[in-house]
C-alpha cells in the first residue's frame, strides 16, 4: 500500500481521535446529588428465561432514591426458567407482573414486551432496563435530572460495560467508541435528523408524552436494534435525546463469554448502520483506518505509527470517560475491529440465508413479513 494512502488513513485516525475527545469532554453528565423526582416514573423491566439475573436488577431498580413515585412493570416474555418466580419472591406492591402473550404479526419479543409494560405507565417519565443491568441507587433521578436540566425527551445513559473474558474485553468497549468517534452527540442530541443517533435499550429514560408522540414501540415494532429506533422515532416526531453518561449511574455485562458475545452480536449487527450493505461498507472504513496504519507501523512506517496511537488514544479517552478498561486493552484497538469485522460478516451472511436465532427463536429471513418473537 502506497506511503500516500497510509498518510490518509493515519490522519483520519488522528481526527477520529480528536473527535472522541472533544465528543466525550461534551457528553452529558448528570448531577452527583439530583433533586428528588416530581411526578410518576414507571420502571418497564423487560425478560425471558432471566432467572439468573432479575432478582438482582429488580432489587436495584426498588432501591432507587428521590422516585417517591416509583412503579416497576416486570414483563415475562414466555419464559420457562423460574424467572416469573423469582419475580413474585418480591413482596413489593409497587411491582407488578404482566404476560407478554404471543406478539401480533410483525412485533419482535423485545419490542412487544416493552410496549406491554408501557402500556401500563402513568404520565411521566417511562425507564426501560433491561435485566443484566445493575442500577446505582440515584440513577433514575440523575438520568430524570438531565432530561429536565437540558429539555430532553429520551435519554440513553450508557452503563459502565463489565467485561469478564478476552473476548468481551476485545469487543464490548467498540459499541461507545463507535458513537464517541463517529456522532457529534451535540448536535445529534438538538438536530431532527433519525440518521443522527446513538441509544442503548439497556437503559433509556424517556418523556411518556414525547413516547406515546412518537408512537412508541409499535413504531418500531418490526425493529431488532428498537432502542436506536424509538430514539429516531422521538426524533421524527420533534423530540430532541441522545447518550449521556451513564458510567456511574449503572453497569451491564451483557454478555458471558464468547459464544454468547459471538451470537447476541450476529443477531442484530447486520442492521447496525440500516442496511447490510451499509454495515459492511461502514466495518471496511472502520478496517482502513484502524488497521491498515497499525500493519504499516510494523514496517517501519512513521505515519502508520502516527495513526495507530491515535487510535489507541481515542480508544483510551472513551474507555476512561465510559467506565472501560483502558489499558492495556486499547492497545489492541486494530485487534477488536478485526473481531468486530468476523462478526459482522457472521450476521450478514445469517441475515441474508434467512439462519439467525436468538434465545431458541428464528428471525426473519430478507424480504419476509415481520417476526413474531424475538427476546434480547
Amino acid at each position: 500500500m502506497s506511503g500516500r494512502i497510509v498518510r490518509l488513513l493515519a490522519a483520519a485516525s488522528v481526527a477520529g481521535a480528536a473527535h472522541a475527545a472533544l465528543n466525550t469532554a461534551l457528553l452529558r453528565r448528570p448531577p452527583a446529588a439530583p433533586p428528588p423526582v416530581d411526578r410518576p416514573v414507571t420502571v418497564v423491566l423487560p425478560v425471558r428465561d432471566e432467572v439468573g439475573q432479575v432478582g438482582a436488577c429488580l432489587a436495584a431498580v426498588l432501591d432507587q432514591r428521590g422516585v417517591p413515585g416509583l412503579r416497576v412493570v416486570v414483563v415475562d416474555d414466555g419464559s420457562t426458567d423460574g424467572t416469573r418466580e423469582a419475580v413474585l419472591a418480591f413482596a413489593d406492591d409497587r411491582v407488578t407482573l404482566v404476560e407478554a402473550g404471543a406478539p401480533p404479526p410483525g412485533w419482535l419479543g423485545k419490542p412487544h414486551a416493552c410496549a406491554v409494560g408501557a402500556a401500563r405507565a402513568d404520565d411521566g417519565v417511562l425507564v426501560f432496563v433491561d435485566a443484566d443491568v445493575r442500577l446505582w441507587p440515584d440513577a433514575v433521578a440523575a438520568a430524570v435530572a438531565v432530561l429536565d436540566a437540558h429539555d430532553l425527551d429520551l435519554v440513553s445513559p450508557w452503563p459502565r460495560p463489565l467485561t469478564g473474558s478476552l473476548a468481551e474485553r476485545l469487543v464490548q468497549p467498540l459499541s461507545p467508541w463507535l458513537w464517541a468517534t463517529t456522532l457529534p452527540v451535540r448536535l445529534a442530541e438538538c438536530s431532527p435528523r433519525p440518521s443522527l443517533a446513538a441509544a442503548n435499550g439497556q437503559f433509556l429514560v424517556v418523556r411518556t408524552a414525547a413516547y406515546r408522540r412518537a408512537g412508541g414501540h409499535a413504531a418500531v415494532a418490526g425493529e431488532v436494534l428498537e432502542d436506536l429506533a424509538l430514539l429516531r422515532a422521538v426524533k421524527r416526531a420533534g423530540g430532541r435525546g441522545g447518550p449521556v453518561d451513564g458510567s456511574r449511574l449503572a453497569a451491564c455485562r451483557m454478555y458471558d463469554g464468547w459464544p454468547a458475545l459471538r451470537d447476541g452480536y450476529t443477531k442484530s449487527l447486520w442492521a447496525t448502520v440500516g442496511s447490510p450493505a451499509g454495515t459492511l461498507a461502514a466495518a471496511a472504513a472502520l478496517t482502513a483506518v484502524g488497521v491498515v496504519p497499525a500493519l504499516a507501523a510494523l514496517r517501519g512506517s512513521r505515519a502508520g505509527l502516527l495513526g495507530y496511537a491515535a487510535g489507541v488514544a481515542g480508544r483510551a479517552v472513551v474507555a476512561v470517560r465510559t467506565g472501560s478498561r483502558p489499558w492495556p486493552d486499547a492497545l489492541a484497538h486494530p485487534v477488536s475491529l478485526l473481531v468486530l469485522d468476523a462478526l459482522v460478516v457472521r450476521s450478514v451472511r445469517g441475515h441474508r440465508r434467512g439462519t439467525l436465532t436468538w434465545r431458541g427463536r428464528t428471525l426473519p429471513a430478507p424480504g419476509t413479513p415481520g417476526p413474531t418473537t424475538m427476546g434480547r
